[in-house]
C-alpha cells in the first residue's frame, strides 16, 4: 500500500473513524481497519476509501493479516489505534465488571501489539475501566505495554477542552518504544469553569452548542433527509470546519416522538430538564423521584452551553438531547457536529446504527490532539530505551 503521509496506522475497533480521522488530520494515514460492525464498517470505508477495512470480530485478525493488509514488517508501523469495547467498563453499566465478556477486549488489542510492536500505541476507553475491580485492568494494560518495552501512561481527557462542543471525559492510554517521556496534549480551550475565562493562559472559549449546529435546517419531528442542501451559510468556524469537503449535509432527520413527549418538551426551558415538566405529565416512573434524581433526563440544550455526552441514544430518557429552540431531540447530524465529526462523514445503516456509530466514536477533534502529541514523540531523537529489541 502506498504512504502518503508522513506516519502510518492501524485502527482496531474503528467504529466509524473517529480516532482514525483525528489521526489522519495530524498527518497520519490508516492503512487498515478492523471493526465487527457491518454499518460502522460502511461508513469508515466511505470515509477512509485509502484504507483497507477487514470487517469481522477481533478474535479472528491476526497480526500477521494485518501486517500483510498494510504492507508493513513488524515494528514498521508507526502507531496502532483503537477503542475496545467499553460497555462492560461504562458507568451506565450497573452491572459491571472484568467478568464480562467485553471487558477482556482490551486484551484482544494488546495481543494485537505484541504482534506488530508498532512504535506508538494509543488506547481510548472510557474512565470506569479504571474503578473496576481496584484497577486491575488498568493494571494489566500497563504491564503488558512495559514488557513490550513501551513507557506508557494514562490520563483522562476532556473533550471540551480541545474544541469539542460537548463535555465528555475519556482516558486515553499512551505508549511510545522510543522515549522515557510521554507527552500530552496542552488544552486549546476552557472547560465550563467560569473562573477559567480570567485566566492569562491563552486558551480559547469552549464551542458552543449553537456554534455547532447553529446553521442546520430547521425541522419538525420526523422532518428531513438522509441527503440534503444545507439552505444556509455557516455562522461560525466550527461550522466552516465541519462544512469543509462536504457539498451536501448528510443524516439531518428529526427522530419520531410520541405525541405526550411533544407535550413534554413545550414545558421545557433550555437548560431545563423532568424537572419543569407538569407533574401529570411526568412518566409514571419518574413522578416519585428525587429532585436531585434523573438530573440530564429530558434535557434542553443551550444555545450558549456545552453539549451532553454524546450517547449511543440521543434519547430523551438518557439524558439531555433535545435542541435548543426545536421541539424535537437531536438528529445523527446534529449528534456528530457535537462529536466534531466533519460533514464528509456520511452514517450508513439505519438511524439505530447511526446513532450508535456517532455514540460510540472518539471525537476526532479530541483523537487530533492526542496524535499531534505522538506524531512530535516520533519525531524526537530515540532514546536508548528505543534500542530495544523486537520482543518475540
Amino acid at each position: 500500500m502506498a504512504k502518503t503521509a508522513p506516519y502510518t496506522a492501524i485502527d482496531l475497533f474503528a467504529g466509524a473513524g473517529g480516532l482514525a480521522e483525528g489521526f489522519r488530520q495530524a498527518g497520519f494515514q490508516c492503512l487498515v481497519a478492523n471493526d465487527f460492525d457491518q454499518s460502522a464498517g460502511e461508513t469508515f470505508s466511505a470515509a477512509f476509501p485509502e484504507a483497507q477495512f477487514i470487517p469481522g470480530p477481533i478474535q479472528d485478525i491476526s497480526h500477521s493479516k494485518l501486517l500483510t493488509a498494510a504492507g508493513l514488517k513488524r515494528g514498521e508501523l508507526d502507531v496502532l489505534v483503537g477503542g475496545p469495547q467499553c460497555q462492560a467498563f461504562s458507568v451506565y453499566n450497573h452491572q459491571r465488571g472484568m467478568h464480562d465478556e467485553r471487558s477482556g477486549m482490551f486484551r484482544e488489542y494488546l495481543r494485537i501489539v505484541k504482534g506488530l510492536l508498532p512504535r506508538a500505541v494509543v488506547m481510548e476507553n472510557v474512565t470506569g475501566i479504571t474503578s473496576i475491580e481496584e484497577g486491575k485492568a488498568v493494571d494489566e494494560i500497563h504491564a503488558a505495554l512495559k514488557e513490550l518495552g513501551y513507557t506508557v501512561e494514562h490520563r483522562v481527557l476532556k473533550a471540551e477542552e480541545y474544541g469539542v462542543p460537548q463535555e465528555r471525559r475519556r482516558i486515553f492510554f499512551v505508549g511510545v518504544r522510543d522515549t522515557d517521556t510521554i507527552h500530552w496534549p496542552e488544552p486549546s480551550h476552557y472547560g465550563k469553569d467560569p473562573d477559567a475565562l480570567f485566566g492569562e493562559s491563552g486558551r480559547e472559549p469552549f464551542v458552543t452548542v449553537w456554534d455547532a449546529i447553529g446553521d442546520l435546517p430547521k425541522l419538525a419531528i420526523e422532518e428531513g433527509e438522509e441527503v440534503c442542501d444545507y439552505g444556509s451559510v455557516a455562522g461560525s468556524d466550527y461550522q466552516r470546519l465541519m462544512r469543509k469537503g462536504s457539498r451536501k449535509l448528510y443524516n439531518h432527520v428529526a427522530p419520531y416522538l410520541a405525541p405526550i413527549n411533544l407535550q413534554r418538551l413545550k414545558h421545557i426551558p433550555p437548560g431545563g430538564s423532568w424537572r419543569d415538566i407538569p407533574r401529570n405529565l411526568l412518566p409514571a416512573g419518574m413522578k416519585a423521584a428525587r429532585r436531585s434524581d434523573h438530573t440530564k433526563r429530558y434535557g434542553r440544550l443551550e444555545k450558549t452551553g456545552l453539549a451532553s455526552t454524546i450517547l449511543t441514544k440521543c434519547d430523551l430518557h438518557w439524558g439531555a438531547f433535545i435542541h435548543p429552540t426545536q421541539e424535537r431531540t437531536l438528529t445523527v447530524r446534529e449528534a456528530a457536529r457535537c462529536q466534531s465529526f466533519p460533514d464528509r462523514f456520511r452514517f450508513q445503516g439505519s438511524r439505530v446504527d447511526q446513532f450508535r456509530q456517532v455514540g460510540n466514536a472518539v471525537p476526532p477533534f479530541l483523537a487530533k490532539a492526542v496524535a499531534q502529541s505522538v506524531a512530535a514523540m516520533l519525531k524526537e531523537p530515540a532514546t536508548e530505551k528505543g534500542a530495544v529489541q523486537l520482543v518475540s
